[in-house]
């Protein structure tokens, strides 16, 4: 099963302020990467951090995804009483920070490798 999600690739659509936040410069919400600008393909950490998203999206069958991130950030707003400090402690987060810079990470990964950084 797992082989499967090696092999989905990512749309992506360029989009510049409507569907990112300041701060920011991309999103994924399976299966498209949607970037802040188009110089940005070429920024392969970056492509690897939303990567890392779409596989959790798919393990968690997207919606599901989408539930826990939000909740997983609001117990974190209420933690730590800071927006950027809630976001990047959220698991999905540091998970893919702390694994962007390894371009061969995903081939590795085991199941839900974001549930040991709750």
């Amino acid at each position: 099963m797992l082989s499967l999600f090696c092999y989905i690739k990512a749309m992506f659509l360029i989009v510049n302020r409507f569907l990112i936040r300041k701060g920011f410069t991309g999103i994924t919400l399976w299966p498209f990467i949607i970037l802040k600008k188009k110089e940005l393909k070429q920024d392969v950490v970056l492509i690897n951090h939303e990567k890392i998203h779409l596989r959790q999206q798919l393990e968690l069958m997207i919606v599901p995804f989408f539930i826990w991130y939000g909740t997983e950030y609001l117990i974190r707003l209420i933690q730590y009483r800071d927006r950027r400090e809630a976001y990047l402690n959220i698991s999905f987060e540091r998970e893919a920070y702390a694994n962007e810079k390894d371009l061969n990470y995903l081939k590795k990964r085991s199941f839900w490798s974001f549930i040991k950084l709750m």
